[in-house]
């Protein structure tokens, strides 16, 4: 049976390796022509896929046994790079420890989630990636190698795509454990926003706007670590029942709201680790643009609404702070991301994909690698300062392409 990624909207075309420990990693990687790891298959594209046709090999490190290493005197925490961000929580949480931050689902695995650039929700909350201390990476010979902090090559290897080698364990900061309290507002006209768009993405430790790009944002998510949450938010109110974004979806399935403190891993991801995430039956687009263009690009695609409406589950808004790696959609500069939960039918979203694009590159918007979008290497180049750079790291690194795809010559070239 064909093996498909987690939206069951890509199937992969490759032989799957399921390798038994790091050294048969090494030992693959260095006899293929091609391949590619598989994490979680949380990506909505063919960013993680080969062929078979020209030897292509996809390996999974699943059979692996997960570890989460707390070195307590660096507050770090070596972890293995297939394992997911909900199981390394739940161990540091055990030693008292915590991530800063964690992106919408728990599911993820950490090496995958790095690679994209993929995040959660903040002004002063940076990607995923920046945690990063330390890469262990199988390169194309079969070799592992390390990549730390302040090392030359770290800035461009860090969000790298799969285009480097294989992580095999990744080194993440950490700091004491804490709680955070949850409360979700119902009804925020976006009148009652007016220019006010930035104050209130600024408003908590973590923020979350939920809108179909009506007349008002369905649903406001406040994640704060201080004492305490307000009853209304701009006239909207405190909801006092469990609400999910998406209509007729199961509110077990989200973390606990109602303004209870509870653990940082509770409460900073949207969805339970123990369940479906989202629908499980989507698929999903993003684009983070300079926050100084987000009231914009809200305009921009309310005026797209009608268009959008029949293949639209629920946007989200949030926030990501500027950092200095590459290939972030954050490099160089704090962002807002517009992100879309579609329903799964592959040609009709792709079918307004253009337009949204049409609307918000300009602006100065990246696509997240993980999600669905159309635009080329030619396009993006200009929007990534250093993707020169990265072509030049990734000649060094893997002169022979063996990490090479079709996702990647479409969009590095």
């Amino acid at each position: 049976m064909a093996e498909t990624n987690w939206a069951g909207n890509h199937t992969y075309r490759a032989r799957i390796e399921r390798v038994r420990s790091v050294d048969h990693l090494q030992e693959v990687v260095a006899a293929a022509p091609r391949v590619r790891a598989l994490g979680s298959r949380h990506s909505f594209t063919d960013i993680a896929d080969v062929t078979d046709t020209d030897g292509g090999v996809l390996v999974s490190l699943a059979d692996l046994p997960p570890a989460v290493e707390v070195d307590t005197a660096a507050r770090t925490a070596r972890v293995t790079g297939w394992t997911a961000y909900g199981l390394v929580g739940t161990q540091l949480q055990t030693e008292g420890w915590a991530l800063a931050n964690l992106a919408s689902l728990p599911h993820i695995s950490v090496a995958g989630a790095v690679a994209t650039g993929t995040h959660g929700s903040g002004v002063g909350n940076g990607s995923l990636a920046t945690a990063v201390a330390a890469l262990e990476v199988v390169g194309p010979d079969g070799e592992l190698r390390t990549v730390r902090r302040g090392d030359p090559d770290f800035h461009g290897s860090v969000v790298s795509l799969g285009a480097l080698g294989v992580v095999t364990s990744v080194t993440l900061d950490v700091e004491p454990a804490y709680d955070v309290r949850q409360a979700v507002y119902a009804g925020l006209r976006w009148d009652a926003v007016g220019d006010d768009l930035d104050a209130l993405l600024a408003s908590a430790y973590s923020v979350s706007l939920f809108t179909r790009w009506g007349d008002e944002v369905e649903q406001v998510w406040l994640k704060s670590r201080a004492e305490g949450v307000p009853a209304h938010l701009l006239g909207a109110p405190r909801a006092t029942t469990t609400l999910h974004m998406l209509e007729g979806g199961d509110p077990e399935a989200v973390t606990p709201q109602l303004g209870v403190a509870g653990p940082w891993l509770d409460r900073l991801p949207h969805f339970r680790m123990g369940f479906t995430p989202s629908r499980g039956v989507e698929l999903q687009s993003e684009y983070l643009l300079p926050r100084s263009h987000a009231r914009e690009a809200v305009d921009r695609v309310r005026g797209l609404r009608e268009l959008l409406a029949p293949v639209l589950q629920v946007s989200e808004l949030r926030t990501v702070a500027a950092d200095d790696l590459w290939l972030s959609n954050s490099y160089g500069q704090d962002v807002v991301g517009v992100h879309f939960t579609w329903v799964r039918d592959p040609q009709r979203v792709y079918a307004v994909l253009p337009v949204v694009e049409d609307a918000l590159l300009p602006l100065g918007a990246r696509p997240h690698w993980g999600k669905c979008f159309v635009s080329r290497a030619g396009r993006l180049e200009p929007l990534y300062p250093r993707m020169a750079d990265f072509r030049s790291l990734r000649d060094r690194v893997d002169p022979d392409r063996v990490f090479d795809n079709a996702f990647l010559r479409r969009v590095i070239g």
